[in-house]
Order: C-alpha cells, then sequence, then structure tokens
C-alpha cells in the first residue's frame, strides 16, 4: 500500500498541464505583424501593431531551407528522429556531468522545449528541481505521443526565441539577415544556433560556438558574418514599404491581412514619379507631396502615395487625405453647372476685366494668377486657361449657395459652412478639400456626371452611383479641359499637361503658394496630384505647370504604356457648330452646345446694351505719386463703358463733367470715391481708390 499510494502521488505531483494540440498552436498564432496586399497578392507594406515581441507569420516546415532545419535540429537535438519525446541518451550523460562535478549538458529535447513554450509554468524561473524536471519529461513525451515530429519541429522552430525581441525564425531571418527563412544558408543557420544557449551573446561568442558547430578547422569567415548579423537591424529588407501612410490608416490589429484595390505596378509608378518631382525640386522649393490612381470604371484606387519622406519635415503625415486649399481645381465644377443650367456655352463670352464686388467684409477684387487680364474670352479658354475672373463672373450667375451645395453633392464633405461663409472666393478654390475627395470629383466628369465613393479594399462595397451633373455638360467640360489650343493662353502649348493621346487635366494653385494640384482624367483612369509643404509654408517658385503637372504627366504616360487612352464617344444632347467671332476674339473653330442652344457667330455688342460702368481706376486702387515727375503731369485716365450719353462723373462730390469725355484728373493725396451718374441724379456705378 505504501509502494502504491507513493505511485500515485508521484504520478499526480508530476503531471504536467494539459498541452493544446497542433492545430489550436497555428490557429492561435498572432503575429505582431499586419499585411498589406495589392489587387493580385502582392506585397505592398507591412507594420508592426504589437511591441510586446516580434513575431511575423507562421512559417510552415516547407518554407525554411532543409539547410536551416538540420543544422538547428542537430544543434538543439541530435536523436530528435529516434526518441519519444525525452533523450535518456542526454539524461544519463547529464546524470553523469553531476556526478562527476563537470559542466553539465543541456538534456532539454526539442519536445520538452516546446512544451515548455506552450505552457510556460514548466519553464518558469526556479524551476529545476527533481519534480520540475519529472513534469517537463512527462510534457515532452505527451507532446511527442498527440504531434508528428515534423509539427514539433515546425512549432519549435516558430517559438523559438533567437535575439532580443525576435521570436521564430521568420523574425530572425529577416531580423537578423535580411532573409527568408526559405533563403537562408548553413552558415545562417550555425549562427542561429549558436543564438539559441544565450541569445544575448556578443558576436565573438556567437561566432566561437558556430564555429564549434561546425565542426570545421577554419571559422574566420564567422568572426564577420557574427558582426555583421549583429549590426544594424535589417527588418525592412524584404518589406517593399510602398504604401506606408495607408498601412498605418488600414493595419490597426496584428496579424491582419488586407488585400487593397492597389496595383503594384501602378503604386510604382506613382511612387518613382513623386519621387523624382520632388528631388528635382529640392527641399527648399517643395518638400511633399501625393499621389492617386483611379480606375474610372471600378471606382478602385490603384496607387495611393501620401509621400515619400526624403526633405519632408512631416513624413508621417498623409498628404492624400490631408485637407488642403483647392485653388482652381473647382472651376471644371462651376462652368458644368453654368453650361448645365443654360446660363453659358462654351463659346460664350466672358469678361476678363477688372472687377469688385461688394461683400460683408469690404470690396472684392479678384485677380488673374500673372496679374494681367485678357480682355474678352470664351468659357472654354477661360475654364482651360484658369482665369480668376471670368469664375468669378460664372458663379454670379449660378449663384455662391448653389455651387456650394454642388460641390457637396459630389463629394466634397470639407465644404461644412453654407455658401455666405465661402463668398465670392470659392469659384477660385478657397474651400478645404483632400486628395482623395478631388479624384472622385473628377472621375464623376470622365464617367458622364455620374458620382460614387472611390474603394481602398476588396471588402468595401460597390457603391451605386448618384447623378450629379448631366453626361451632356460633363462631356463638354472634359472637352474643354482636354483641349491644348484653348489652355495656350495660360500655359503655351507644349506645357507639362499635353499628352500624347487624349486626357483632360485642370492645374490649381492655392493662395500664397502653399498648395499645388493637377487633376485629371483619361477614358479608363483619373489621376489626382498635389505638391506643397505639409506644415503649410509656400512654395517657392513653384506653380501648376511646374510642380503637381509633371508628376501627373509621368504617371498618366508610365499607368498607359502600350494602351493610350481614346476621346470619349460624344453623348446625345450635345451637337457641333462652326462658331466664328467678332473682332478675332478667337479663332473659328468647331465649338459643342448643349442641344438647342449653338450658335454660328459672336458678335460685338454695342454700347447701348451694355451696363454703364467706370473701368478705370479699378475700385480698391493705389497710385503713388512720383516727386520726381511735375506734379501736372501725374494724371490719372478715367474710362467708362456702355451707353454713357448724358451721363456725368463726380469725383469727392466736384462735378468732372459729361462722362464720355474721358477725362483726366490730378487729384492729391488721400482716399477718393468716382461716380457714375445718369440723367436722373441715380449713381450707377462707383469706385474707391487711393493716391499716397
Amino acid at each position: 500500500m505504501l509502494v502504491l499510494t507513493g505511485f500515485v502521488t508521484a504520478y499526480w505531483a508530476t503531471l504536467p498541464p494539459a498541452l493544446p494540440g497542433y492545430a489550436a498552436v497555428r490557429d492561435h498564432w498572432a503575429p505582431s505583424e499586419s499585411w498589406l496586399y495589392d489587387r493580385n497578392g502582392e506585397l505592398l507594406d507591412s507594420a508592426r501593431v504589437d511591441f510586446q515581441a516580434r513575431r511575423l507569420a507562421w512559417t510552415p516546415l516547407d518554407k525554411i531551407s532543409p539547410a536551416a532545419r538540420d543544422v538547428l535540429m542537430h544543434a538543439e537535438d541530435k536523436r530528435f528522429h529516434w526518441h519519444g519525446g525525452v533523450d535518456w541518451i542526454a539524461i544519463g550523460g547529464a546524470i553523469r556531468d553531476r556526478i562527476e562535478g563537470r559542466r553539465v549538458r543541456g538534456a532539454s529535447t526539442i519536445s520538452m522545449q516546446v512544451a515548455a513554450y506552450l505552457s510556460p509554468e514548466l519553464a518558469a524561473p526556479g524551476s529545476r528541481g527533481i519534480r520540475d524536471k519529472l513534469r517537463q519529461i512527462r510534457a515532452g513525451m505527451a507532446l511527442d505521443g498527440g504531434w508528428t515530429k515534423d509539427q514539433i519541429l515546425e512549432a519549435y522552430l516558430n517559438l523559438a526565441g533567437f535575439r532580443g525581441e525576435a521570436q521564430g525564425i521568420g523574425a530572425a531571418a529577416l531580423g537578423l539577415f535580411g532573409k527568408s527563412p526559405a533563403a537562408l544558408t548553413r552558415d545562417d543557420a550555425l549562427l542561429l544556433a549558436a543564438l539559441l544557449p544565450d541569445p544575448g551573446a556578443d558576436a565573438p561568442a556567437i561566432a566561437a560556438r558556430a564555429c564549434a558547430l561546425s565542426q570545421e578547422e577554419d571559422c574566420s569567415r564567422f568572426a564577420g558574418a557574427a558582426a555583421s548579423m549583429l549590426g544594424p537591424a535589417r527588418s525592412l529588407q524584404l518589406d517593399p514599404g510602398l504604401a506606408p501612410h495607408l498601412t498605418t490608416r488600414l493595419l490597426r490589429e496584428p496579424g491582419m491581412r488586407v488585400t487593397t484595390t492597389l496595383d503594384k505596378q501602378f503604386q510604382e509608378i506613382a511612387t518613382t514619379a513623386l519621387r523624382r518631382q520632388l528631388q528635382g525640386l529640392g527641399g527648399s522649393r517643395a518638400r511633399d507631396g501625393a499621389v492617386i490612381v483611379v480606375d474610372n470604371e471600378s471606382g478602385d484606387v490603384l496607387a495611393y502615395v501620401g509621400g515619400v519622406g526624403g526633405a519632408s519635415t512631416a513624413p508621417a503625415v498623409d498628404g492624400a487625405s490631408s485637407y488642403r486649399q483647392a485653388g482652381s481645381t473647382l472651376k471644371p465644377f462651376l462652368y458644368a453647372m453654368a453650361i448645365e443650367k443654360g446660363y453659358l456655352t462654351a463659346a460664350s463670352i466672358l469678361d476678363d476685366s477688372p472687377v469688385q464686388l461688394d461683400t460683408a467684409s469690404g470690396l472684392y477684387v479678384p485677380q488673374n494668377y500673372d496679374r494681367a487680364f485678357k480682355g474678352p474670352v470664351t468659357a472654354r479658354s477661360a475654364l482651360a486657361g484658369s482665369l480668376n475672373v471670368p469664375a468669378v463672373r460664372t458663379l454670379l450667375l449660378t449663384g455662391v449657395e448653389a455651387f456650394r451645395d454642388r460641390l457637396w453633392d459630389t463629394g466634397y464633405r470639407g465644404l461644412t459652412e453654407d455658401g455666405q461663409y465661402y463668398g465670392f472666393s470659392l469659384a477660385l478654390g478657397s474651400a478645404e478639400v483632400t486628395l482623395m475627395e478631388q479624384v472622385a470629383a473628377f472621375r464623376s466628369l470622365a464617367r458622364g456626371g455620374r458620382w460614387a465613393p472611390l474603394r481602398l479594399t476588396e471588402e468595401d462595397p460597390h457603391p451605386e452611383d448618384r447623378a450629379i451633373t448631366t453626361p451632356q455638360a460633363a462631356w463638354i467640360v472634359g472637352d474643354m479641359l482636354s483641349d491644348p489650343n484653348a489652355r495656350a493662353v495660360t500655359f503655351g502649348l507644349d506645357s507639362a499637361l499635353r499628352l500624347p493621346f487624349w486626357a483632360a487635366a485642370k492645374t490649381g494653385t492655392s493662395k500664397a503658394m502653399r498648395d499645388n494640384w493637377c487633376i485629371g482624367f483619361s477614358d479608363r483612369y483619373t489621376v489626382g496630384v498635389w505638391v506643397g509643404n505639409l506644415e503649410g509654408d509656400p512654395m517657392r517658385a513653384v506653380s501648376g505647370t511646374s510642380g503637381a503637372a509633371p508628376v501627373w504627366r509621368d504617371v498618366m504616360l508610365g499607368i498607359h504604356d502600350g494602351r493610350p487612352g481614346h476621346r470619349p464617344d460624344r453623348p446625345e444632347g450635345v451637337e457641333a457648330q462652326r462658331v466664328t467671332f467678332a473682332q478675332h476674339i478667337e479663332q473659328p473653330r468647331t465649338e459643342y452646345f448643349l442641344k438647342g442652344t449653338g450658335f454660328a457667330t459672336v458678335a460685338v455688342a454695342p454700347p447701348e446694351s451694355r451696363r454703364p460702368r467706370i473701368i478705370n481706376p479699378v475700385s480698391g486702387s493705389v497710385y503713388a505719386l512720383d516727386p520726381d515727375i511735375p506734379i501736372d503731369r501725374q494724371r490719372l485716365a478715367i474710362t467708362v463703358s456702355g451707353e454713357v450719353t448724358g451721363h456725368r462723373l463726380e469725383l469727392d462730390k466736384r462735378d468732372l463733367g459729361s462722362a464720355d469725355g474721358k477725362p483726366l484728373i490730378l487729384t492729391p493725396p488721400g482716399r477718393h470715391r468716382l461716380r457714375l451718374i445718369d440723367l436722373s441724379g441715380n449713381v450707377v456705378d462707383q469706385v474707391l481708390f487711393t493716391v499716397r
């Protein structure tokens, strides 16, 4: 009874904890990383999410090089395939060494070590007594009885700690050698095996241990290899690092594998084009940029570059999703709205001359980019040439509130205020937008005015289209944006916007040169580019065609290589008409109109049809008297337009006589008010200007 009682007591006292099965261990493996893939399963990027330990994906045994498997197995457990979880020969040798007072060799088998990894209490600090060793032995035997040898070896190579925070052969191979486990050589494996007894050992100790394991006479190579292995981390050498900002946005949990809509080839094209341009501009001119490429038909984002680092002082900020001032990139939607409602045609004449508008905060006096005025221009030339004053005049036709609502419907969700808040500057892009919003909006023009959200992952739904602009107005605006002749008035005939195939494009530059945009589309893709400084400081000597446009051009050429874009088919309801212009305002051409709105001739309106107004001086102007010029030679010419027969001019309540006399006035320093008064004594126009 005493023997039986002792046996039962010893059995229960040394009973090891229950161990999970192989399938459960694999299923519960939690990598510290997450991975981002393109639409074809190609790795784009990865992110470290769990910082307790560095664990990559579980590495199957057949993905580890045979040399590494054999070396690591023999170094840790030379009789692994011949014992049942416990190496009794090794245990006997350890007992002998202890009795003889020699250094005791380790007798734990790979099976016993895996059991300890699965149940850490088996290898807790201080677990070196006879009872603890018996529990470890029994756990090793139990594991060997329930798992195959390949499963045990695979689990060991994935669970073992090699160096620092690197757990598993995947993290060790990548962090120490910049390789995948399948690419490890025999020497690599010897160095890894030398780490296992003491992961914190220095290079000379590791080299000596690797030499002993190799059983070679000439081991000189291991000294340099060990020093190199422990040098700067190579944790990203196998990681393409192509979408860091999207990785930060989408990868939030350890072990996530997100398949995006991106195409690795398109991502590389966009990244290369942006990096080349920013390097060319130099950090002193512009430091940051972003690129998005979208498939017009599906709405899939094929490239998403939030930045490329380089000289950036805010490399972690995602330039593709940051709100920035839109500049002239909103003008296409303004003209589309005006054409759709019948307020304008592409051949309508807009006056690009000084204008001043009374607002609640004072006079609003828009200027063109080059500070010059072109006079009468067609809507086509005004949009393609990005003229500001005609855009403001167009906004007067559509109304600020209606245009703000149109932009909201087109996905610009940064416009959270009403139209009165933005005022007339909304025509020139005073609102803040993101590059994603820009590309989605321009894609709607490419698709006949149908807008839908963009897709970033394969799990994103395919939303239904929402009709925003009529197909006819969208097509006409796209034709205007693709016209190199209309664009020449501002950009010249050979700008970065001109491609060897059909494409429509619009540039934009925000106030104080803080943002530079180029958004455009072909029949297949929409490409958006932003260049600027994420910290908000102005760029130096960077314009629409020298900043973002070269990137847009390179990307468009790259993604259309061998498959050029084609002009979209003209929709029903759009008619072509040959148009000539009086006084050679523009060259005769074939123009496109909404059905029923076409005309053949643009004539000059007679004076009596125009509203009488003061053209010069422009309200808000400041004139400086030159002390070196005689005062009577510094007169200001007054110019009026329209039918002004019988009208009179009044300066500071002083009558200047008939308005059609074009008087030259001499004014003293100060603020002055000039009025145009009709026969009834009504003030029909007035301007304020200052002389210093």
